[in-house]
């Protein structure tokens, strides 16, 4: 099945779109204020590889403070990228951008993220099969869900259980917590559900809401 792009004409990197890469990095400055005491600080940005390389669009979606995010800002619209690609093509493809200021002083050297995929969707009943009475929802598009302290480290995976009804358009409604983490992390794995996409369900070939449960996982630091 071939991709569709978003409303905003952009793809998410998937089994057919690959991800774009920084081939040139613009590092950012430091504000002049910061000290050694400072902290680590973790701005991540939201954007649109175009096929010529160049990032557009460009939001924050995680704020380390106005001066860090201009900073991160001005650095990743002067870095260059290698475009992402459908079928050998230059797409636009979206994607995050982390740039890490660390108390150190080491150069904050933006590096790319990829919080939204596409997945592959099933493959299709073979030719004289009969399909099966009922399918449950498939996801096929997931966000990664974040840590809400970008420095805290774990050394084990961490996972939170979530319930969501899945309507008729494979959206989902009624997303809540069957086993949380607490520490703010529940509150991020019904985020990061809530950007998913499904297939929906089918009861005797017509398309039905159905309630399913998620396994938001982690990742480790």
């Amino acid at each position: 099945m071939q991709p569709k792009p978003a409303a905003d004409g952009a793809y998410f990197v998937g089994p057919s779109v690959s991800t774009p890469q920084i081939a040139a990095a613009m590092a950012a400055g430091y504000p002049r204020y910061v000290t050694r005491k400072e902290e680590l600080k973790l701005s991540v940005l939201s954007l649109i590889v175009a096929p010529n390389g160049k990032a557009t669009a460009i939001e924050v979606v995680q704020s380390s403070g106005e001066q860090f995010d201009a900073s991160a800002i001005n650095a990743v619209a002067l870095s260059r990228f290698a475009p992402g690609g459908l079928n050998g093509k230059a797409v636009p493809v979206r994607i995050d951008v982390e740039v890490p200021f660390r108390y150190t002083g080491v150069q904050a050297v933006p590096r790319v993220v990829v919080a939204e995929r596409d997945l592959a969707p099933p493959a299709p009943a073979a030719p004289g099969k009969k399909p099966p009475s009922y399918t449950p929802p498939i996801p096929i598009h997931v966000a990664e869900a974040t840590f809400p302290d970008p420095d805290a480290k774990h050394a084990y995976p961490a996972v939170a259980l979530v319930t969501v009804l899945v309507t008729k358009d494979g959206l989902p409604s009624e997303v809540r917590v069957v086993r949380g983490l607490a520490f703010g992390m529940d509150e991020k794995a019904v985020a990061a559900v809530k950007k998913y996409r499904f297939l929906p369900a089918t009861q005797k070939g017509k398309v039905v809401a159905e309630r399913r449960n998620v396994e938001v996982k982690f990742p480790l630091s």
